[in-house]
């Protein structure tokens, strides 16, 4: 901060001398205010002047000579002025905080100035103003000037949008903590999360985590002030150590053992900024974790570690609250774990948020105890005496209420899944009779006793009409006629058709199980062949690239690539494989057909069966997928589907482009894509959406540059936009500030759910001290629960947004052909414009 003694003096012209007048007229004599950069970079230098003009031209009234406290500033807007023009500019801005963080770039730069000389921006009536305004003068845009502003402004806010939150948490850094307010922290320990240093703790040490929050400073060091510094080398003993990049720490083991750094720090780059935490505020934070932290031991070892926190939730007569602590399971065995859930349970209420932590356990034990087990647990927690004395009489009651209501959510989240274990269809049965024959003795358990036969009875019945009939499915579900029919799940004891070819491309058809593991299929292609000596189950793709299959891999069919092949053959015969003629695609496109159909029509047709595809994944096959199949001896059928239709459209985008010859046609292919990219956007199936625009910036398809040069500004501007949606950094934070202002039904990015998944699962222990992560588990829980949060609420196929009656649409959408070798599309590409010399 600037010094004020310095600026005191000679910043303002003395009162004295204005006796006789109200007010006083800030000096244009003003020393220029010390910004964070010390000379602006040219694209916010650039930014900076598009968005006064585009103001002087929208919205003059914006900038003009302001009086407060019998004082007058010249030539200033306002804050929240500021940001509510911004916000009205473009769909690129989604909140005010984010505009916050993009007229902070330009107050860090100087390009914009506090009057006062406060280097953070704030949406307040507070005075701000424009660098070129500084001056007595200030030039008025010209009519060239203003068409200019006109067609830069969204490119302008564009590139402020993704380089806003990086401000804004630097912003937030340089406050004193006792100056952060809530949604400060909030940001900051978002921020935390997904730092690379942080990400293997566990939110076991959230609370950490959350006075980090609190105690962070932000160092940053320019290259004025590092004139020693070299530019080879970060970490530096006797010559170079190692390169820090971004998200590394250092320094832990000196202050753990309480020790001077043996490394000194010199900066590679200009402009670095450090995160610091104190040596005794990180050892005040461990034992004020340690002393809120509860622990249950048995025979000397723990066996439940709860995390002790205030809960403000009961208030006093007076308003004041009371002392009342709640416990949040951290870790623990997993009958202890179930035991402490079941306890707090809350029987006066419905199955919901007081009771999270027991739907977190019913989705994810599959992870820590599965079903075999899990069942005798289950049944050891139904109380089978029910005593004599009245206050017995109700503690049995009630806890036989909770076990019950505890089963029949678990019935209800695995679904299907139940039905394909015959431990779990027996504990059904065996668990229904106990409760019945306590209903004779206990009316009071009759109204859970109906609901609780319906659930047994479907469950047993399903699994029995199963096990005797078996549907068949067609090889890969991606050729014929059933690809036109609704889609239903997939259940593992599901048959499947499946080409299995060998090296000379003859292939023998095999029927098996959609669950059959590669060792079963190698048997069913050895009975066929005669011999199973040495044989190899392998993925071939159109590019030729070859995956050897494990033994203990199951359902090998969905994890094929688009036009992907199952080759059997020895080890000795592995170079000899080649993809197959009908591996390579299409050779025309579909144009004359597709440029006929109405976007709209395609949009909706496509969003129609991807929702079926969507909706046919099973909650718990996010789960599988992320901890491994193998593990949890599961499929993810479904999951694979509807992932592989993601690829399926990026790649439909791209052959399309690259096999159309016509550079007119090509334009007007682009123009349909993002057509029915907003389409998608706008029936909320983001899927879809990242696909097509992630199709469009394949190498392959953004290279085209007399293509895309001949692309109207309009469409331009809106595949700028879109992209920006996609924008990766902060962690997507462009796309989950747009998804969290959408209702359902909605059809999420689902790679994007997958990465998080995978980010928890990495980056946290499953086990701690033999104990299971349950902060680890409830992490995972929240994530799956976003799904079910997106199909809360049906996809209506009566939508008035688009017309049904298009077999023809309905058809094309559903059997997509294309090119899945990037080579191939790399070259169809260089065909259609040669790389210019």
């Amino acid at each position: 901060m600037p010094d004020k003694e310095n600026i005191s003096n000679n910043s303002f012209v003395s009162v004295s001398k204005h006796q006789n007048k109200k007010s006083f007229i800030e000096s244009p004599a003003k020393p220029h205010l010390k910004c964070i950069s010390q000379v602006p970079s040219e694209k916010i230098l650039r930014a900076g002047k598009i968005l006064r003009n585009a103001i002087l031209s929208r919205a003059p009234h914006m900038i003009r000579d302001r009086k407060y406290h019998l004082k007058t500033y010249r030539q200033c807007c306002v804050g929240t002025e500021l940001v509510d023009w911004q916000m009205q500019q473009s769909s690129c801005v989604h909140s005010r905080i984010q505009a916050v963080g993009m007229w902070q770039v330009l107050l860090e730069e100087g390009v914009l100035n506090h009057v006062d000389q406060e280097l953070s921006f704030q949406d307040k009536y507070l005075f701000y103003r424009f660098l070129d305004d500084e001056q007595e003068d200030a030039p008025f845009p010209s009519e060239e000037e203003r068409k200019e502003s006109q067609e830069e402004l969204q490119d302008t806010l564009l590139l402020l949008s993704q380089i806003g939150p990086d401000a804004h948490m630097r912003m937030i850094l340089r406050k004193h903590p006792s100056e952060r307010t809530a949604d400060d922290l909030e940001i900051i320990y978002e921020e935390l999360l997904h730092i690379k240093a942080l990400s293997h703790l566990s939110t076991t040490v959230s609370t950490v985590s959350r006075n980090h929050a609190q105690l962070l400073r932000l160092l940053s060091h320019l290259r004025a002030e590092w004139q020693t510094a070299t530019t080879c080398a970060c970490v530096v003993i006797s010559g170079v150590v190692c390169t820090l990049h971004e998200g590394d720490d250092f320094g832990k083991l000196a202050l753990v053992n309480d020790a001077p750094r043996a490394a000194s720090i010199v900066l590679r780059e200009d402009n670095c900024h450090f995160l610091r935490v104190d040596k005794e505020d990180f050892n005040r934070i461990l034992r004020d974790v340690e002393a809120n932290t509860v622990r249950l031991k048995e025979h000397g070892q723990d066996v439940l570690v709860l995390e002790k926190s205030l809960s403000s939730s009961r208030t006093s007569s007076h308003g004041a609250s009371s002392s009342h602590y709640k416990y949040k399971v951290m870790s623990g065995t997993p009958e202890k774990i179930l035991e402490h859930l079941l306890e707090m349970m809350r029987l006066d209420s419905q199955f919901t948020e007081s009771d999270s932590s027991l739907d977190d356990f019913v989705l994810t034990h599959c992870v820590f105890i599965p079903n075999s087990q899990l069942c005798p647990v289950l049944m050891a927690q139904y109380p089978f005496s029910t005593g004599s004395e009245q206050e017995k009489l109700d503690y049995t009651l009630n806890n036989k209420r909770r076990v019950i209501r505890l089963v029949m959510q678990w019935a209800a989240v695995h679904g299907d899944h139940l039905q394909e274990e015959d431990v779990s269809v027996a504990f059904l049965e065996e668990f229904l009779v106990a409760v019945s024959n306590d209903a004779k003795v206990i009316p009071a358990l009759k109204d859970q006793l109906t609901t609780l036969e319906r659930i047994v009875k479907q469950n047993t019945e399903d699994a029995r009409i199963s096990q005797k009939k078996h549907k068949v499915l067609l090889r890969q579900f991606s050729m014929g006629d059933e690809k036109l029919q609704k889609r239903q799940p997939i259940k593992s004891n599901d048959e499947i058709l499946l080409k299995v070819y060998c090296c000379d491309h003859t292939y023998t058809t095999i029927r098996v199980p959609v669950a059959a593991s590669v060792r079963e299929v190698i048997g069913a292609v050895a009975d066929k062949l005669g011999s199973a000596e040495d044989l190899l189950l392998v993925n071939l793709s159109s590019a030729g690239e070859k995956v050897i299959f494990k033994p203990n891999d199951v359902s090998v069919f969905s994890t094929l690539s688009i036009n992907g092949r199952l080759f059997a053959c020895r080890r000795d015969q592995l170079d000899s494989l080649t993809p197959l003629p009908e591996q390579e695609g299409p050779s025309a496109g579909f144009l004359a057909s597709f440029e006929l159909m109405s976007s709209k029509d395609v949009a909706y047709h496509m969003t129609s069966y991807d929702w079926e595809l969507f909706h046919c994944v099973h909650e718990l096959e996010l789960i599988y997928h992320t901890f491994g199949r193998q593990n949890v001896k599961k499929t993810t059928v479904n999951l694979d589907l509807f992932l592989r239709r993601f690829n399926e459209i990026q790649f439909w985008v791209i052959t399309e482009i690259c096999l159309c010859s016509q550079l007119s046609k090509r334009v007007q292919l682009l123009k349909k894509f993002i057509k029915i990219a907003a389409h998608c956007k706008e029936y909320r199936n983001l899927n879809a959406f990242f696909a097509i625009i992630m199709g469009m910036s394949n190498p392959a398809v953004c290279r085209l540059s007399q293509t895309w040069e001949k692309l109207p500004s309009k469409f331009k501007k809106f595949y700028g936009e879109f992209e920006n949606l996609m924008d990766p950094s902060r962690n997507h934070r462009a796309y989950r500030l747009t998804v969290a202002k959408l209702e359902p039904p909605i059809i999420p990015f689902m790679p994007l759910l997958i990465k998080d998944m995978t980010f928890t699962h990495e980056g946290n222990k499953t086990c701690i001290d033999n104990l299971v992560n349950f902060e680890k588990m409830r992490m995972i829980a929240n994530t799956v629960k976003i799904l079910r949060y997106c199909r809360s609420q049906p996809f209506s196929p009566d939508s008035p947004l688009a017309s049904k009656n298009h077999p023809e649409v309905r058809t094309y959408v559903r059997q997509l052909n294309v090119i899945d070798n990037q080579r191939t599309l790399t070259q169809l590409s260089h065909g259609l414009e040669p790389r210019r010399s």
